[in-house]
């Protein structure tokens, strides 16, 4: 069994029917937000025991209580092949990992990846984001207004019916908050004084809008070393799309000229390298020092570990905290990633890389 999990229009059920198509044979297609599939689905064990070949479950989120029924027909020594799409309600991983243990494998679909598309298109895809219908949108305002739409109708109709109850209001003004917290530090006590909520219940917001998708939290590094360490996670809206959606900019002269273009870039370049290493949350961090040092991206897997500074700067040069902190964390490397073109050693274990050119100067992790 294999769960295909994304955001919402991201492009999963597309790349669904795609494997279908390769694969032949019978496929049965079950879309969960159809009213006709969900009564065909009543009697889940009845509607699917017979079936052989692919099965096809889109939105899977929103009938949870199937799960003990796969995990009966996935131990059949021979029957259908399932496979399961999902846009990440909080609770889909825990209880399709806990009922379907070493009987299914989980794969994350993301937007476009920088490394999908020409290097030509570098600053639409910072603009526009990594949604095919933004990314491939004809003109900017037929892809900023898309995202627009989307927004609306994610915290309308998305979010509620997985299952988050705050009043739709509300939520807009806390993901238009987020935007501006966009790579900063997160401050839960101030964010809620502002919405006039706990600090508790805005928390709870974060980690749903992280577990959709949309928001990447990055937690912070601990090294056991003799000074203090900043233990707060960062806060990215995970798509520069909806990020300039949320802050009204609809075209790359405006984003050049708004105080988040180097936070945005900042986002972009975070994302364009967890792409390409396939990393995983559990891999990647930031580190900070209240004094100041600072790196952008740890990348830790087995005895590696990377660093990753993003700088939105024509030719970047060592800094302090870089110097601090490769000797701190040990790091193996550090890469630079700005929008240049040419890669050139900065320091020893130190090199600029060009943004465009990431999937073929960062080597991908062991």
């Amino acid at each position: 069994m294999v769960a295909l999990l994304g955001a919402r229009q991201v492009g999963k059920t597309t790349l669904a029917h795609m494997v279908a198509a390769r694969r032949g044979g019978a496929v049965h297609w079950y879309d969960l937000e159809s009213p006709r599939d969900l009564a065909r689905l009543e009697q889940p064990l009845t509607e699917l025991e017979g079936l052989t070949g692919l099965v096809v479950l889109d939105e899977i989120q929103r009938r949870p209580e199937i799960f003990p029924v796969l995990r009966v027909l996935a131990d059949r020594p021979r029957g259908a092949r399932f496979l399961v799409l999902g846009s990440a309600a909080p609770d889909l991983l825990r209880q399709s990992s806990e009922t379907l243990a070493g009987r299914i494998v989980f794969h994350h679909v993301g937007g476009l990846a920088l490394g999908e598309v020409p290097s030509s298109s570098l600053d639409r895809s910072w603009v526009r984001g990594g949604f095919p219908r933004s990314l491939l949108a004809r003109t900017e305002r037929a892809s900023f207004e898309w995202r627009l739409a989307f927004l609306q109708t994610f915290v309308e109709r998305d979010l509620p019916a997985l299952g988050m109850g705050s009043p739709p209001p509300t939520l807009s003004r806390f993901w238009g908050m987020l935007a501006h917290w966009h790579g900063q530090t997160w401050n839960g006590s101030e964010l809620g004084r502002s919405l006039g909520v706990a600090d508790t219940t805005v928390r709870r917001w974060l980690d749903f809008l992280e577990g959709t998708f949309v928001v990447r939290v990055l937690r912070p590094y601990f090294e056991n070393l003799a000074k203090r360490q900043v233990k707060s996670p960062k806060v990215y809206v995970a798509d520069t799309g909806l990020l300039h959606a949320l802050l009204g900019l609809p075209t790359r002269e405006a984003l050049l000229g708004h105080p988040k273009v180097g936070a945005s870039f900042e986002g972009f370049g975070i994302q364009a390298i967890v792409d390409h290493l396939e990393a995983q949350p559990s891999e990647t961090y930031f580190w900070a020092t209240p004094s100041g040092a600072e790196i952008d991206l740890v990348v830790i897997r087995g005895n590696q570990r990377r660093g990753f500074e993003i700088k939105r700067a024509d030719a970047p040069v060592m800094t302090p905290s870089m110097r601090i902190a490769a000797a701190d964390l040990r790091l193996d490397s550090i890469d630079v990633v700005y929008p240049g073109n040419a890669s050139y050693a900065i320091a020893p274990g130190v090199r600029a890389v060009p943004i465009r050119a990431i999937r073929d100067l960062v080597a991908p992790l062991r």
